[in-house]
C-alpha cells in the first residue's frame, strides 16, 4: 500500500501551491545552510547513500561533512532544482522536464537507486518542518507531503523511461 501511494502523485491545489511557495521562499533564503542540513541528515540516517559520492563517501563526522565544499556544492544544486520545481508548480511541463533531467542523470550517469529519492524527500520534509516550525502548520505538512510525492513520482518515471533495471 505504501509503495502504491508513492507511485501516484496527488494533485496539488492552488492553495497548497501557495503554502509550499510561501514556506519555500523562507527556506530558500537560507538555501545552502538548509541544503547542507538536509544532506547531512540524509547521509547520517542513510549512510549507504554516500556510496554514490566519491568526494565524501568516507566522511562519518557531520562536522566534516558540513565543511565539505563538494557537499555544499551538491546541496546548492539540490536546492536549486527544488527551487525550479517550486517556482513552476503552475507549469506541469516545466516540472516534468526538470525532474526528468534529474532522474535521467541519476539513473544513467550516477547509477543511484531510485529509493534514495523517496528517502531524501522524506528527510527534506523533516528538516524544513524542524527548522521552520512556526511556518509549518498541519496544512503545510499535507501540501509538502504532496510535493515530495510529486518529486519522487516524476523522478522515478524518468528512471522507468530510460529502462532502469536494478
Amino acid at each position: 500500500m505504501e509503495i502504491e501511494r508513492w507511485e501516484r502523485s496527488e494533485e496539488i491545489s492552488d492553495a497548497e501551491k501557495k503554502v509550499i511557495q510561501e514556506i519555500w521562499s523562507r527556506v530558500y533564503a537560507n538555501c545552502e545552510d538548509v541544503g547542507v542540513s538536509i544532506l547531512i541528515r540524509f547521509f547520517v540516517n542513510f549512510p549507504s547513500a554516500k556510496q554514490y559520492f566519491s568526494q565524501f563517501k568516507h566522511m562519518e563526522d557531520p562536522l566534516e561533512m558540513e565543511r565539505s565544499l563538494q557537499l555544499r556544492k551538491h546541496a546548492r544544486r539540490v536546492m536549486g532544482a527544488i527551487n525550479t520545481v517550486v517556482e513552476n508548480l503552475d507549469d506541469s511541463e516545466k516540472v516534468s522536464s526538470v525532474l526528468a533531467l534529474v532522474g535521467k542523470a541519476h539513473a544513467l550517469k550516477h547509477k543511484v537507486e531510485p529509493i534514495y529519492f523517496k528517502k531524501l524527500t522524506g528527510v527534506m520534509l523533516e528538516v524544513i518542518a524542524e527548522e521552520y516550525p512556526n511556518d509549518f502548520p498541519p496544512e503545510a505538512h499535507g501540501a509538502w507531503t504532496k510535493m515530495k510525492t510529486l518529486i519522487y513520482t516524476h523522478v522515478t518515471a524518468a528512471y522507468k523511461e530510460v529502462g532502469w533495471a536494478q
